[in-house]
C-alpha cells in the first residue's frame, strides 16, 4: 500500500499481526527496497507485526526529497505513529542502521528495542571498505567505478547500475556470478538518492556520540566477512550502546541473515524473546 508520510508517498507492507511491531528499514538509499527486510524480518510475522517500507527515494516510493537522515528518521517516526504503536523495535541493516540507531537515540522513549546488522556508526568504513575492495583476490575491481559510487558522483541510473554490478562480487562469503546478475537485474535504481546519501550524508557521518544515549536493549549483528562495514565497526557499536550485545557470524559477509540464515533468526528471536519479555540475559540490565 501507499502511505503518505510527511508530503511523501511511502510504499508499506505491513506483515502479521502481533502486539510488538517491528519497523525495519532497508539499507542502500537509492538501490535498496522492502525486499531486504521482508526477506529478513518477515520471518518474524509469526509473532510480531513487521512493517517494512521502501524508504523515501527507494524503490517503490516517492522521490520527494530532502534525502537526509533527519528526514529519513522524521518518517519512522510517522510510521510508527501512523500504525499507531507506543513504542516499537527499531531494526535496520547496513546504511538501515545508521537510520535505526539515529532513531533510538533521538527517540529513546519509543524504542522497546534495536536489532542492527552489518553497519557503522561513522563514516571509517569508506576507507577500510575501499582497502577491502582493493585487496580481494575475489575479483579485480575498477577502481574509478569504486570510486564513484562511494563518492556519491554516479552519473545517472545506468551508471549505477553499472557500478552496482562492480562491486556486488564482494558481498557474500561465497561468490556466485549468477547470483550477482540476479541481484543486478531485481534492484531499484534511483541515483539521485544514492549521490545525495553518499556525497552530502556521508562525508559528515558520525553518531557515535549519540550512541551511550540509547537506551533500549541492542543486539549488533555483523558478518565476519563483511568487506563494507567490517567487525571493528560493529565492535565500535558494541562499546559504546550501554548493555548492547554483538554477535559475529563467522561464514558471512555483508548478509548473515541470509548466509546463515537459520542462525541469524534464531539469534533474532533467541534476544527479542528476553528484551521485550524481561526474560532473562545482560540486554535487561541496563546501567
Amino acid at each position: 500500500m501507499h502511505v503518505d508520510i510527511n508530503g511523501n508517498r511511502l510504499n508499506v507492507e505491513i506483515l502479521g499481526d502481533g502486539d510488538n511491531v517491528v519497523i525495519a528499514h532497508h539499507g542502500a538509499p537509492g538501490l535498496g527496497s522492502l525486499a531486504e527486510p521482508k526477506a529478513s524480518f518477515g520471518r518474524l510475522a509469526d509473532a510480531y507485526r513487521v512493517v517494512v517500507f521502501d524508504a523515501r527515494g527507494s524503490g517503490a516510493s516517492g522521490l520527494t526529497g530532502p534525502f537526509t537522515h533527519e528526514q529519513w528518521v522524521a518518517d519512522v517516526e510517522a510510521l510508527r505513529e501512523w500504525i499507531g504503536a507506543e513504542q516499537v523495535v527499531i531494526a535496520g541493516g547496513s546504511y538501515g542502521g545508521f537510520i535505526a540507531m539515529e532513531y533510538a537515540a533521538r527517540h529513546p522513549d519509543r524504542v522497546s528495542a534495536v536489532v542492527l546488522r552489518d553497519t557503522s556508526a561513522d563514516n571509517g568504513n569508506q576507507d577500510l571498505a575501499i582497502r577491502n575492495a582493493a585487496a580481494s583476490s575475489r575479483v579485480a575491481i575498477d577502481r574509478d567505478k569504486l570510486d564513484r559510487i562511494m563518492a556519491g558522483t554516479v552519473r545517472d541510473d545506468d551508471d549505477l547500475r553499472d557500478c552496482w554490478r562492480e562491486i556486488l562480487p564482494l558481498y557474500d562469503h561465497d561468490y556466485d556470478p549468477a547470483k550477482v546478475e540476479q541481484r543486478v537485474a531485481a534492484t531499484p535504481y534511483h541515483y539521485e538518492t544514492h549521490n545525495y546519501a553518499f556525497a552530502h550524508n556521508q562525508p559528515n557521518y558520525d553518531i557515535k556520540h549519540l550512541l551511550p544515549g540509547i537506551t533500549a536493549p541492542t543486539l549488533i549483528t555483523v558478518g565476519r566477512h563483511d568487506w563494507i562495514t567490517p567487525p571493528e565497526c560493529s565492535e565500535t557499536i558494541a562499546r559504546l550502546i550501554p548493555g548492547s550485545e554483538l554477535r559475529i557470524f563467522e561464514k558471512s559477509g555483508h548478509s548473515p541473515q541470509v548466509e546463515e540464515a537459520e542462525l541469524w533468526e534464531a539469534t533474532v528471536r533467541d534476544f527479542l524473546a528476553r528484551a521485550l519479555t524481561g526474560g532473562s540475559g545482560q540486554v535487561r540490565e541496563r546501567p
